[in-house]
C-alpha cells in the first residue's frame, strides 16, 4: 500500500465534513466528523490564558530573600549610565544621584512604584480573539529573539535571515492555536539601512499576524517613523491608542546594573506614544549576572525594579511587563546554554518572583542549544517550556523556533513547537477534579452492566475533544501504518505542514488600500 506523504500527513479535521457524511450519512463517519468539529474556544482543553503555578522552585522564605537582596542591590549599589531625562525623571520621583553618577532606589521609592504600576494588564491582538490576559498566573506562549540565521532542515546548514522569512515566520504563527504571540524572531539581514530594517520587521510582523506583536527599535531617532507605519495599520492613533497591538522588547539595563542610554530614550518615546513595553534584563550568569543562579535571578529583579520606577514615575500605570530574562552560561567555554536545565530553573523561579510583586512577568524559555529539531532539541524545549507554564510565567518568550542558543531560527522547529506547546499546555492544565469527572457511574456500567472495556461508552466519546489533546504532525501511528505510508519522519511531516500553511496564508493581513498605502510611504522588501 503505497500513500504519499502529503496525502498521509493531512489531519482528519481537514476533511470537509460533508465529505465524510457522503460515505455513510448517519454512520460512524458522521459520529466521528461531529466529535472532531471545532469546538467553541471555551469547550477547548487548551487555550491562551490557561493559569499555571502548580510548580515553585524557590520556597516562600527564599522568595522573600531574593526581595530582600534586590532591594539592598538598589539602595546600596544602584545604576548607572542612565539618561539625563531618566535622571530627572527618577530623582524627581525620590531616587538619589550618587557622586559616582550612581542612581540610587530607597526602598519606600519602590515600594510607591509598585503599587503604582499596573498588574492586570491585557495586551492587544489586531483581532480582539487574540488578546492576552496577563492577570494572575495566565500562562501565554511566544516567539522572540534575533537569530541572525535561519535553520535549512533539508540542506542541514544555516543562512542569513531576510525579511521574507520574518513575514513566512508570522505568517506559521498566525496558523499556530498555541502559539499565542508573535515577537520579533530573527534580523532582516537583507536589510541594510537599519531605519528600512526597523520598518520591514513591524511591516512583517503586522502583515503575517493579527496576533500580538513584539518588536525592537534599533535606533531612537527611528521611533517617530515607525510609529507612522503602525498608525496606518491601525487606522489612525486614535485607534492605536485605544488597542496598542505592538510592544517594544527594551532592553533597558545593560548588565551589570548600568542603564543603556540609547534604550531607554526609545522606552521614554514608547511610554508617550502609548506602547506597551517589555522591561527586559538579560545578563548571562556567570559572565554578565553571578554565577550563583540565586544570586543572577537578584540582579535581574533589581534591575527590573529600577524599570518599574523608571515607567511609573513617568507615568503611572503604564502598560509594563516585567521581563526578568537571565540566561545561562556553559562555565567549561562561556558560550550560552539556553537549553540547560539551569535556564529552566530560572525562568522558573523569575516567574515566581514575578507573582510575588502582582506584576505581569515575562522570561524565556523553549530555547535549543541543538542546531537542528532533533532529540537534543526536543529535551531542551519540553524541559524549560513546560518548568515556565508550570510555574505561571505570563509571557513565555523564545518559546519556539530557537535553535543554536538563539543565532538560528528554524520554520519547521515553529511548526513541530505548537505540538510540543499542545502537550505543556495539557500539562498546565493539569487534572479536574469535579463531581462529575469523579462519579462512578460509567464504572458501574461498564464493570457491573456492559462489554468491560470503555471503549466506544459515551463517556470516552463525549471527551474526546474536551479531556484530551491531539498533535497535528507528531506520530502515533502503529509500525505497520508507519511503513505504509512511506515511513516518513518528524521532519518531513513538519515540512508538509509548514508548506501546507504558506500555501493557504497567499495575502497580507492589512486591508489591500492600506497596504498599498504603506507600500508607496514605505521602501517593503517583502
Amino acid at each position: 500500500m503505497e500513500i504519499g506523504i502529503e496525502t498521509a500527513l493531512e489531519p482528519a479535521a481537514e476533511i470537509p465534513v460533508v465529505e465524510k457524511q457522503s460515505r455513510r450519512s448517519g454512520g460512524r463517519a458522521h459520529r466521528v466528523a461531529v466529535r472532531t468539529a471545532p469546538l467553541a474556544d471555551n469547550l477547548r482543553p487548551i487555550r491562551a490564558g490557561m493559569s499555571g503555578g502548580q510548580y515553585a522552585p524557590l520556597s516562600h522564605a527564599n522568595v522573600h530573600r531574593i526581595h530582600e537582596a534586590a532591594l539592598d542591590a538598589l539602595e546600596t549599589i544602584g545604576l548607572s549610565q542612565a539618561p539625563q531625562s531618566g535622571v530627572e525623571i527618577m530623582t524627581r520621583a525620590g531616587a538619589i544621584l550618587g557622586d559616582d553618577g550612581r542612581l540610587r532606589f530607597p526602598r519606600a521609592l519602590v515600594e510607591d512604584m509598585l503599587a503604582l504600576a499596573n498588574k492586570d494588564l491585557v495586551l492587544f491582538g489586531r483581532d480582539s480573539k487574540h488578546d492576552l490576559d496577563l492577570s494572575g498566573t495566565r500562562v501565554h506562549y511566544g516567539t522572540a529573539g534575533a537569530a541572525v540565521h535561519v535553520v535549512d532542515v533539508e540542506n542541514r546548514t544555516y543562512r542569513e535571515s531576510t525579511a521574507q522569512d520574518l513575514y513566512d515566520a508570522a505568517r506559521i504563527t498566525h496558523a499556530l492555536d498555541n502559539v499565542h504571540f508573535f515577537q520579533r524572531a530573527m534580523v532582516c539581514r537583507d536589510v541594510v539601512d537599519n531605519f528600512e530594517m526597523d520598518i520591514n520587521t513591524i511591516y512583517a510582523c503586522c502583515a503575517g499576524t493579527t496576533k500580538h506583536v513584539g518588536t525592537s527599535f534599533s535606533d531612537p531617532s527611528h521611533f517617530e517613523g515607525c510609529m507612522d507605519l503602525i498608525h496606518m495599520i491601525a487606522g489612525g492613533e486614535a485607534a492605536w491608542r485605544a488597542r496598542p497591538f505592538v510592544s517594544n522588547s527594551n532592553c533597558f539595563v545593560v548588565p551589570p546594573m548600568r542603564f543603556a542610554e540609547e534604550s531607554c530614550v526609545t522606552m521614554e518615546k514608547c511610554i508617550r506614544a502609548g506602547m506597551p513595553v517589555l522591561l527586559l534584563s538579560a545578563g548571562q550568569a556567570g559572565a554578565t549576572a553571578p554565577a550563583m543562579l540565586a544570586t543572577a535571578i537578584v540582579q535581574a529583579v533589581a534591575e527590573c525594579l529600577a524599570g518599574v520606577v523608571y515607567v511609573n514615575a513617568m507615568a503611572p500605570g503604564h502598560p509594563a511587563v516585567f521581563g526578568t530574562w537571565p540566561f545561562v552560561s556553559d562555565l567549561r567555554s562561556g558560550a550560552m546554554s539556553g537549553g540547560s536545565g539551569e535556564q529552566a530553573l530560572l525562568t522558573a523561579g523569575c516567574a515566581q518572583m514575578h507573582r510575588f510583586y502582582g506584576l505581569p512577568g515575562g522570561a524565556a524559555a523553549g530555547i535549543a542549544d541543538a542546531k537542528l529539531p532533533d532529540m537534543q532539541a526536543g529535551w531542551e524545549q519540553a524541559i524549560s517550556n513546560t518548568m515556565a507554564g508550570l510555574s505561571g510565567l505570563n509571557m513565555v518568550y523564545e518559546a519556539v523556533g530557537m535553535h543554536a542558543s538563539l543565532l538560528g531560527f528554524c520554520m519547521e522547529s515553529l511548526v513541530l513547537g505548537d505540538d510540543l506547546l499542545g502537550q505543556v499546555l495539557r500539562c498546565v492544565r493539569g487534572i479536574d477534579v469535579t463531581e462529575d469527572s469523579v462519579s462512578l457511574e460509567a464504572m458501574r456500567e461498564v464493570c457491573l452492566e456492559g462489554p468491560g472495556h470503555y471503549l466506544g461508552h459515551p463517556q470516552t466519546l463525549s471527551v474526546m475533544q474536551t479531556e484530551y489533546v491531539y498533535p497535528a504532525v507528531a506520530d502515533r501511528m502503529s509500525p505497520k501504518e508507519w511503513a505504509e505510508i512511506g515511513k516518513p519522519d518528524l521532519v518531513q511531516r513538519a515540512i508538509a505542514r509548514k508548506n501546507r500553511i504558506l500555501a493557504e496564508s497567499t495575502a497580507p493581513q492589512l486591508p489591500p488600500d492600506v497596504d498599498a498605502a504603506i507600500r508607496a510611504a514605505f521602501n517593503i522588501y517583502v
